[in-house]
Order: structure tokens, then sequence, then C-alpha cells
């Protein structure tokens, strides 16, 4: 199979126009972000085969639909997550997932014994839907959705409806469906919290059509893009754990570019780990500060510069000096660029006052 996905939708759905096109990576979690009405359901519903728009719909070497062909959502080896769990409210959890298991033919998925230890509901087993929270019927119902067979996992705002708790206690089982699985998942959310620890690669979405697609740090890191335009612009940079100073609570962790330092709890060398920077905790220098309680002064180069308003401006960066480095953002007042004579393409010290450490390898 090849190892991409395509998608080109459109279609009128009452009085919307949707008119959808991106191509990604066929690995790791696609998601498809935007505000609530954007046309992100109907788009996954029309990748499903639930929505019947006019388009094309390619997974890898699978076409399931084009101009001369469409594949019954009951053809496609897909599975689907929605909002609500949406259980069998009649039959046990160990039932709910026998029954998808007789639908599946895929000799590769996990195994009912591989989901039920993945997803930690072997306590559950025998349990009536009813006898659930809310997170471990949505834990059983992405078991349903892999005992299925799937080539791809569809998810549509699988945690939006539960508690906090509960979302935090889902979050590292669906990481694990992307890292310890290998399991695609096109992902719909409009909090970007879920698109910051999950997403691999990211589709914008507005008003039905596409803004922008591309992996998360291209799209976070684009200061023409509305992501960069908010008070909370971040990015989220993947690496891994260098080395951990049992002495000072402080570990490493190699990105493209650069070494971070943050505290945190022990880790073990060569763990995965994603790192968000908010522009906002970014501050630059044009001479290496000799004495300073910021853990991570680093150097940079300006790439860009966009204004923001009257009083700031958005500088888009490349970590290091070897032209290879992860590009972040940094919010500065207009006094400071001009005072400190910045400009494109100059070498500075970035100085990060805040990095926050998110795992990405569950368990």
């Amino acid at each position: 199979m090849s190892e991409t996905i395509s998608v080109d939708l459109k279609g009128t759905l009452g009085n919307f126009t949707l008119d959808c096109t991106f191509h990604a990576p066929l690995r790791g979690v696609i998601a498809l972000y935007g505000p609530s009405g954007c046309g992100k359901t109907s788009v996954l519903r029309g990748i499903a085969g639930l929505n019947r728009l006019s388009g094309k719909v390619e997974i890898g070497s699978e076409c399931w639909q084009n101009e001369t062909g469409f594949v019954p959502v009951y053809k496609r080896p897909l599975g689907y997550v929605f909002q609500e769990a949406s259980l069998f409210p009649h039959l046990s959890v160990r039932k709910n997932l026998t029954f998808a298991m007789a639908k599946g033919e895929n000799n590769l998925s996990p195994t009912f014994d591989e989901v039920v230890e993945f997803l930690n509901i072997a306590h559950l087993i025998d349990r009536a839907p009813h006898n659930l929270s809310g997170g471990e019927r949505q834990r059983v119902a992405i078991g349903r959705a892999l005992l299925s067979h799937p080539k791809i996992l569809l998810m549509d705002e699988p945690i939006s409806a539960l508690d906090k708790r509960s979302r935090d206690e889902i979050l590292p089982f669906l990481i694990g469906l992307r890292d310890r699985l290998s399991m695609p998942i096109i992902y719909i959310t409009h909090d970007i919290y879920e698109v910051e620890r999950l997403a691999d690669t990211l589709v914008l979405m507005d008003s039905g059509k596409v803004i922008a697609s591309g992996s998360l740090r291209e799209i976070e890191a684009n200061p023409d893009l509305p992501l960069a335009n908010t008070r909370e612009a971040a990015v989220n940079l993947d690496g891994y754990v260098k080395s951990y100073n049992e002495h000072t609570g402080l570990v490493e962790v190699d990105v493209p570019g650069g070494t971070f330092i943050a505290p945190s709890a022990p880790l073990v060398r060569g763990k995965k780990m994603r790192i968000r920077i908010a522009a906002n905790d970014v501050s630059l220098a044009v001479e290496k500060p000799l004495k300073s309680s910021i853990l991570n002064v680093m150097p940079a180069r300006i790439l860009t510069m966009r204004e923001q308003g009257y009083f700031e401006v958005l500088v888009k960066l490349e970590l290091g000096d070897n032209g290879k480095g992860a590009h972040f953002l940094s919010r500065l007042t207009r006094h400071s660029w001009q005072i400190l004579g910045l400009r494109e393409g100059m070498d500075v010290y970035t100085q990060i006052k805040g990095v926050a450490l998110i795992d990405q390898q569950e368990g």
C-alpha cells in the first residue's frame, strides 16, 4: 500500500457547502481541527461513506470513491468511534467486543486479549454499559472499533463529551494506538489541547474549506496561519530523552537543532517526548546572556517577522546555527524589535522561560 491518504470531497448539506481537499501521510494521527460547525464531521462521514458526497477518497492503494465508483460503508475496512460510545446496551462489554470480531477478516489486527490488555478493560469485561463511566465506555468503544479489523480508525471528537479527568485518562491510550499499534487515525476535534498531544498531521478547516494542511510543527510555526495569531500560539516539537539527572531533577531532550532542559520526574534515555514552546515564553538577545536563571538559552536564526497589531511582532525562528533546526515562534513588542536592531536572517540567542513536556509513549 502506498503511504498516503487523499481526500477531495464536495457537496451541499442543507445550507452548508463543503469543499475539502487534503493529502497526508497514512500514519500517526491526522487531526481535522477547526471551530464547531466548520464541516469536520461531514468530511469524516464522507470518508466513511456515511455521507454521499462527490469527489475522491483514496486510502493507500485502495480507492473508496471516485467519479466512477463508490465502495459502500460496510465494505470499507475502517473503525468509527463516535462522540458518544454507542455500545449495545443489552450486551456485556465482552459481547460488545466479540460482536465486532465477527465482522472482521484482517488477521493482522490485534487479538481480543491484546485489545483488552492494551485498553486496560479486563476488569470491566462482564459489566453492562450502564455500569461503566464515560471514559470506560469510550475505551470499550475504541476496543470494539479495533476488533472490527480496520486499516484506519475514524474518530469524531471521541473525548469531547467527557470530563477533564476522563479525557486525561483516555489520551494515553490514544497515543498508544498511534505508536504501539501503528494504527492510522483521522481525528476530529475543536480542542487545541488534544491536537497538541496527539496530532502528527494537522488539517485546518473553516467554513467548509481546508485552510492549510501539513505536519503539526509546520502548521503551528507558520506565522501567516490562524494558530499563530492567538495569545496561546505555541509550537510542539518531537524529540527524545538524552539524559536524566536524578540529583537536579532535570531532563535533557534532543530535538533538531538543540537540546532542551526541563524539570521532570525520572525518564529513561531514548523515551519519545513532545516539547511545547509558547511564543509568549521566548525572548531574544543579540548577545549570549552570561548569567541567567533561565535554563534554555539557545542560538537561533530569525527567519521571518510579522506585525501583530500596533504594539507587537511575531518572529519565526530556526533553532541552532546549522540550517537544519526546528522552527518555533517568539512574540515581542515592536519596541524591543526596533531597539535591538533585529532583522530577518539575523543570528540571535533565544531565552525560553517555560518548556512543557508531553509524554509521547503510552505506558
